[in-house]
């Protein structure tokens, strides 16, 4: 008699951590909604609707925030509307879930070179031969973009006046 109540209550807080582990998905399953709205978003980019993109790609991540591939089609958006740092910002949570990722560490450089930063554009590059030691089309992607320089950044910058009082 007197063990019956500790016996009662580790059985309910037993009962009661088991309930939410029963309804979770795998980590490696993302929800088919998600995959459904990447795919809308994906469409959007390739007709250059951009605005709408957007939208559909940030839907997909409410749905499922662990949806990689949408922070990747969300940073190719951010590329094409020259949003340098958000591209950035959206890889770096891609390479968060997948720090292996070979597009979003490509991506992230593309980004970085047009902001100027070419030596961490490097560093991007010097990780994505390490990942990729027989080449692939993203080290293909940021070897060419590295090679071109930056084509926002230097068309932007105005000329420079000189100064006159």
């Amino acid at each position: 008699m007197r063990l019956l109540p500790p016996f009662v209550v580790a059985g309910v807080a037993a009962a009661l951590l088991a309930t939410p582990v029963v309804g979770q998905r795998p980590d490696d399953q993302i929800a088919p909604r998600s995959v459904d709205l990447l795919r809308q978003g994906e469409a959007h980019l390739a007709a250059g609707r951009f605005v709408a993109a957007d939208e559909a790609l940030e839907a997909a991540l409410a749905v499922d925030p662990r949806n990689r591939a949408a922070y990747i089609a969300l940073s190719r958006v951010a590329l094409r509307e020259k949003l340098f740092g958000q591209a950035i910002r959206y890889t770096r949570k891609a390479l968060a879930l997948e720090p292996n990722d070979a597009q979003a560490i490509a991506l992230q450089g593309q980004a970085m070179v047009e902001l100027g930063a070419g030596a961490r554009a490097r560093e991007n590059l010097a990780r994505l031969q390490q990942l990729c030691p027989r080449g692939c089309a993203p080290l293909t992607e940021l070897t060419a973009a590295i090679s071109r320089g930056p084509t926002v950044v230097a068309a932007s910058r105005p000329a420079a006046v000189p100064k006159s009082n």
